[in-house]
């Protein structure tokens, strides 16, 4: 398997976790004879300081003619102060809408050896399992027209939400097609009592689970999924919803991990697929080696799962991580006074790289015998 990846380890902490995912996929080149070529790019913050802009052009074509994108996080308070479309962020949602990536999956795992570190009850999250599958092209982060009326008396904000037939067709297909290989069953969400574009969406996602039979199909308003999401999260299985819901709804379902630094991203659909942790930059904890790196190696493992199709690496990769949570390693940001194996961001990478290589070893030991 040959791959190019493009790494853009953003602002902030991006670039302490970016590096321990590509120090991830490096290994599973090098034990499975795969050859992964990275090249890193700039973006975001970083960017604007060395070009004047989130996203040059350089690195936009360099994602273009990548197989996948590995990105760390974007955005600093510094700036904060220039006009939305000059922002860090706005560099994020500019290559988004240029990749053509219109689904992102975010898985949402409750590990057993962390149920004391989510804020609910262990037993309310133990065996929670959650693929959020969200629609990122469309809705109120792109729709038009969008702006600031600033009159000599007064000020109107306006943002439009807008979605297609096509647009909710597609993202739908990909969350019933994922529920086929999971437990089969989907939960859309929408606010269908109040918005146009729900009603359609609702309308559009029951025609299209026709072509499911084996998958069921319920609806929630967006406020009751955020109450049953805490109540009694192991009720969802795949969870589709719109693109502000969905931004919404997975930080939420972080409470569920433990932890915003467990969770991971893949955004598939286009030409090129891009992968990055969920969590922010984290500019007040930067460069101190303490951010927890397991949601951007968990999206190394998406990237070998969706873009390589490697299934079997991707689930040594999750294994591995898994090893080390259960043998007590943890980030500050998972430290509810439990565990005295508190470690760094590199220090917690080294460890999944050992448990890796343990995963391996013993398979080629079986394979032997």
């Amino acid at each position: 398997m040959k791959l190019k990846i493009a790494v853009l380890p953003g602002d902030g902490i991006g670039l302490e976790v970016t590096a321990e995912a590509v120090r991830v996929l490096n290994t599973v080149a090098e034990t499975y004879d795969h050859e992964f070529e990275f090249k890193e790019y700039l973006v975001g913050g970083r960017a604007i300081k060395e070009f004047g802009t989130p996203l040059p052009r350089a690195t936009l074509d360099a994602c273009l003619t990548s197989n996948a994108v590995l990105l760390g996080a974007v955005g600093a308070p510094e700036y904060d102060s220039l006009i939305q479309s000059e922002r860090p962020e706005a560099g994020l949602l500019t290559l988004r809408r240029a990749l053509g990536a219109y689904a992102n999956l975010r898985p949402v795992i409750s590990y057993e050896s962390l149920a004391d570190c989510s804020p609910l009850r262990a037993e309310v999250v133990s065996g929670a399992s959650i693929l959020i599958v969200r629609e990122l092209l469309g809705g109120l982060y792109f729709g038009e027209p969008r702006g600031i009326n600033r009159g000599a008396s007064s000020q109107v904000a306006f943002n439009t939400m807008r979605y297609t037939v096509e647009e909710i067709e597609r993202v739908a297909r990909v969350a019933f097609t994922a529920a086929l290989a999971r437990r089969r069953r989907v939960t859309s969400v929408d606010k269908a009592n109040v918005l146009e574009t729900s009603q359609l969406w609702r309308e559009t996602v029951t025609r299209v689970a026709l072509d499911y039979p084996e998958v069921t199909l319920d609806h929630l308003y967006v406020d009751a999924c955020a109450m049953h999401l805490v109540m009694n999260p192991r009720r969802f299985d795949v969870l589709l919803t719109e693109n502000l819901f969905g931004d919404i709804l997975s930080d939420e379902a972080a409470v569920i991990t433990g932890s915003l630094g467990m969770l991971a991203s893949a955004s598939i659909g286009g030409g090129t697929d891009l992968y990055e942790p969920v969590h922010g930059s984290a500019p007040d904890i930067a460069g101190q080696g303490i951010a927890n790196p397991l949601g951007a190696i968990a999206s190394a493992a998406l990237l070998l799962r969706y873009t390589a199709r490697l299934e079997q690496e991707a689930r040594d990769v999750e294994e591995a991580m898994r090893r080390v949570l259960d043998a007590g390693y943890r980030t500050r940001d998972l430290d509810r006074g439990h565990s005295e194996l508190i470690s760094g961001t590199a220090e917690i990478g080294t460890q999944v790289l050992e448990s890796l290589a343990e995963i391996l070893d013993m398979r080629h030991a079986y394979h032997a015998v």
